[in-house]
C-alpha cells in the first residue's frame, strides 16, 4: 500500500482527492487546519484519512512526513521548503503546484543525494503550460527547426454566462494570491531587449489579446527570462509569459494598488474603522472633502469613471465596518474581494491558455498556437480546481508506480514527465489544441 501525504484542502483539492483514492492500493491522509474540510475532500473512503495540522507544529509535521511515501504540498509556497527538508531528510518524495523558489532551487544537490524527486509546477500555470509548450518546443527541434519566439498566456476567469460583476473576476483559487500577484516584478525579452516593470508599474502595462473570438486583456506575469534555460530556448529573440484577465481588470487594480491596500505590513489602527473612514485615512482626505472626490484628487489621471464606479461597488466608499481580519490591508481586501465576487451555485468558471511560437527551419517559417479552453462542471468541480490539481495527481501516481524516475528539484519539462501527465489530461477532456500557420 503506497501511503500519500497532502498538505492542504484548499479550494482546489479536491480532484486531486478524488482522483488518487480511486487507485487500488492507495492511501491518502490530508492535512489541514480544519480537519473538517479534510473530511469533506475524503467523504468517508476507507482508504482516506482526515487529520488536524497546524503547519508551524513542526513535531506533527514531521511524524507525518515520515509515514508517507509522497508528500504533496498544496499549502501556501512559503511553507514548502520546510516541508522538502523533512522529505529529504526521510527520502521521501514530493510534489508542489508551485513555482520554483531560489530556496527550493538550492536542495536540488541535497535531494539528489537522498535519492528523491521534488516535482514543482505541475499545476496550470505553471504546470499544462510548461508541459504543452515542451512539447511543442521538442518538436520543432526534432524536424530541424529553432523557436526564437514565444508568447504565453494563462488565466482562470468566469465562463462568458458567470461574468457578472464589473470586475470580471470571481474567486475559484486562493484571493490572497490572486492580490499578491499583482505587487511583483516583471521581466521579459521583446526582440531581443530585455523589459523591466517594476511592481508598482505592473497593471500599467496591458495590452488586448484576443482567444477563440473572446476579447480579453494581457499583462506580465513576473520573470520569463529564466525559462529561455527552462524551455532550453537559446535563440529565442522574444520570451513572454502574461496573465489573462477580462478588459477593465488591469485599471482598476492599478487603483487600488495605488491606495496602498495590498500592503502585508501589519497594522494596529484597524480595528472598528469603516471602509470609508480607512479610505478616508489611506488619501489624506480633507475634513471638507466628500470621499468620492477625495478618492478622484488622489488617483488623478490614473482613475476614470469606470475605476470610480468600480472602487465604489467593492465598497471602499461605505460605512460597512472593515471584517474581522489578520491586521493587514492585504487581509482585509482578501476578506473583502472574496465576499463580494464568488461564484453563485452551479456557476462555471473557465481556464483560458494560450501559447503562440514563431519558429524556424531552413528556408521557411511558422506560427504555432496552442490554445486550451476548460470550463468548470456546473455544481461540481472548477475549472481551476481540475487543471492545478489533477497534473499533480497524475504525476503523483506515476512517481508511486515508478513510470517517472528522476531525482533532483525539477519541473515538468522533460518527455517522461509532460507526455503521460498529458496524454492522460486528455482522456478528461482538458486538452491543448494545436495549429499551425505559415508564414
Amino acid at each position: 500500500m503506497k501511503k500519500i501525504l497532502l498538505l492542504g484542502a484548499g479550494l482546489v483539492s479536491r480532484p486531486l482527492t478524488r482522483y488518487l483514492l480511486d487507485v487500488p492500493g492507495f492511501e491518502v491522509t490530508v492535512a489541514t487546519r480544519t480537519v473538517s474540510k479534510a473530511e469533506h475532500l475524503i467523504e468517508g473512503h476507507p482508504r482516506g484519512k482526515a487529520v488536524a495540522l497546524n503547519v508551524e507544529n513542526v513535531g506533527e509535521l514531521r511524524r507525518l512526513v515520515s509515514e508517507c511515501d509522497l508528500a504533496i504540498s498544496l499549502l501556501p509556497y512559503i511553507h514548502h521548503v520546510k516541508v522538502a527538508n523533512l522529505c529529504i531528510e526521510y527520502k521521501k518524495h514530493m510534489v508542489t503546484t508551485s513555482y520554483i523558489s531560489p530556496a527550493m532551487k538550492a536542495l536540488e544537490d541535497q535531494a539528489k543525494t537522498a535519492g528523491i524527486l521534488i516535482l514543482n509546477e505541475i499545476g496550470v500555470d505553471p504546470g499544462i503550460d510548461h508541459m504543452s509548450a515542451m512539447r511543442i518546443i521538442h518538436g520543432v527541434e526534432k524536424k530541424g527547426g529553432k523557436v526564437v519566439s514565444f508568447k504565453s498566456y494563462c488565466g482562470g476567469l468566469p465562463a462568458p454566462e458567470a461574468n457578472t460583476n464589473p470586475y470580471g473576476y470571481k474567486f475559484s483559487w486562493s484571493p490572497r494570491g490572486v492580490l499578491m500577484a499583482g505587487r511583483n516584478d516583471a521581466k521579459y525579452l521583446e526582440n531581443g531587449k530585455i523589459v523591466e516593470i517594476p511592481g508598482k508599474q505592473l497593471f500599467k502595462n496591458h495590452w488586448p489579446l484576443t482567444v477563440e473570438g473572446m476579447n480579453f486583456e494581457t499583462y506580465p506575469n513576473r520573470n520569463s527570462l529564466p525559462y529561455i534555460e527552462t524551455y532550453g530556448l537559446k535563440d529565442a529573440r522574444t520570451m513572454f509569459r502574461g496573465t489573462i484577465r477580462n478588459i477593465g481588470w488591469c485599471d482598476t487594480l492599478f487603483c487600488i494598488a495605488k491606495l496602498g491596500v495590498l500592503s502585508d505590513e501589519k497594522r494596529t489602527d484597524l480595528a472598528g474603522l469603516t471602509f470609508d473612514s480607512l479610505t478616508r485615512k489611506l488619501i489624506d482626505a480633507k475634513p471638507v472633502e466628500n470621499t468620492r472626490a477625495a478618492l478622484k484628487r488622489f488617483l488623478g489621471a490614473d482613475a476614470n469613471d469606470k475605476v470610480i464606479a468600480d472602487l465604489e461597488w467593492l465598497g471602499l466608499l461605505s460605512d460597512e465596518t472593515l471584517p474581522e481580519t489578520d491586521p493587514t490591508l492585504l487581509d482585509v481586501m482578501t476578506a473583502r474581494f472574496l465576499a463580494k465576487m464568488p461564484y453563485a451555485p452551479e456557476e462555471r468558471d473557465m481556464l483560458v491558455l494560450y501559447h503562440e511560437f514563431m519558429a524556424e527551419y531552413p528556408g521557411k517559417k511558422e506560427k504555432i498556437t496552442s490554445t486550451m479552453v476548460d470550463f468548470g462542471i456546473p455544481g461540481g468541480d472548477s475549472s481551476m480546481a481540475r487543471t492545478v490539481s489533477l497534473p499533480a495527481a497524475i504525476a503523483t501516481r506515476l512517481i508511486l508506480e515508478g513510470k517517472i524516475n528522476l531525482t533532483g528539484v525539477v519541473a515538468p519539462v522533460m518527455p517522461e514527465v509532460y507526455n503521460p501527465v498529458l496524454d492522460e489530461l486528455e482522456t478528461m477532456e482538458i486538452v491543448c489544441k494545436e495549429q499551425t500557420f505559415p508564414l
